[in-house]
């Protein structure tokens, strides 16, 4: 099996869509890369980049000839993209997606592609930023970052092995886990941070005094709200599709923000200082620092 891939259709040519196209330039992984998004202008800049080499005006055109599809859009915009797709699904035509959420994804696949199944192979690239749309995107954003597969129970170890080798030739490190195991993760240490991130600044944002605070907002400030600045619509997606374990972990949140209060309330500063060491201790041995 090649791991060359003859014809890439993406769907939503931005940070994450528009790397993949440019990395797979990069390691001449990829013959044609055809864009297809909402935005005009958007993929009128990817051409321009080099990012695609065509934009395709329709599904159908998009499909024609395409060895692998990679759906790189907002997790609510999933089962339209697939209904549209479907019609046009050549029987070789292997379909992935760059979610934050897998779930949700798996289950769209089960309604929508349901005579493609073995084709489908659910993806996650653990990389990003806050910035978005075709000029954000950059040839070395998957070098040594993560990327996790979930395949179907009915997904072909060829397709598996096709979608494995796109991210490699990325840069990327692969790993494979079930569904219900990656949104568990993901709730706890991505989309949980993102909420809080949203609701602080909201919080300040609202305020009768907005402008001063953050006139006196520094690096602490910047850096732990630094992703209050991403894409408000694939959050809103994010959080609506992975909510079950979302709200598992708000709960877990408010208690633990509930024994903090009652740390200052009571002026614990034994307790204060040992819960602040341990976080210190976690924090410093991450290896993600």
């Amino acid at each position: 099996m090649t791991t060359r891939i003859h014809k890439l259709a993406i769907f939503g040519v931005g940070l994450i869509g528009g790397s993949v196209a440019l990395a797979l330039k990069q390691a001449a992984s990829v013959g044609e890369v055809v864009g297809v998004g909402r935005s005009r202008a958007n993929l009128d800049t990817a051409l321009k980049l080099g990012i695609i080499d065509r934009i395709a005006t329709t599904t159908a055109e998009a499909m024609q000839g395409t060895d692998v599809v990679l759906l790189a859009v907002p997790v609510g915009q999933m089962a339209a993209l697939m209904r549209e797709i479907a019609p046009h699904m050549g029987a070789a035509t292997i379909i992935t997606d760059a979610g934050s959420t897998k779930q949700n994804v798996a289950e769209l696949m089960q309604v929508h592609l349901a005579a493609h199944l073995k084709n489908c192979v659910p993806g996650h690239p653990i990389a990003g930023a806050e910035t978005c749309g075709a000029p954000a995107a950059r040839a070395d954003l998957y070098q040594g970052k993560n990327v996790i597969l979930t395949p179907l129970p009915q997904s072909d170890k060829t397709a598996v092995a096709k979608v494995r080798a796109l991210w490699q030739a990325c840069g990327a490190k692969l790993s494979e886990m079930s569904f219900a195991e990656h949104d568990a993760i993901f709730a706890t240490v991505s989309h949980l941070p993102h909420l809080l991130a949203y609701t602080l600044v909201d919080m300040i944002a609202r305020r009768g005094n907005a402008d001063m605070l953050f006139d006196f907002a520094a690096s602490g400030f910047r850096d732990f709200t630094r992703i209050a600045a991403s894409s408000p619509e694939m959050w809103r997606d994010i959080a609506l599709a992975n909510r079950p374990a979302l709200l598992t972990e708000i709960e877990q949140y408010q208690a633990s923000l509930e024994h903090l209060r009652e740390m200052l309330a009571t002026e614990d500063a034994a307790a204060l200082e040992a819960m602040f060491k341990r976080a210190q201790t976690a924090r410093v041995r991450w290896p993600g620092k």
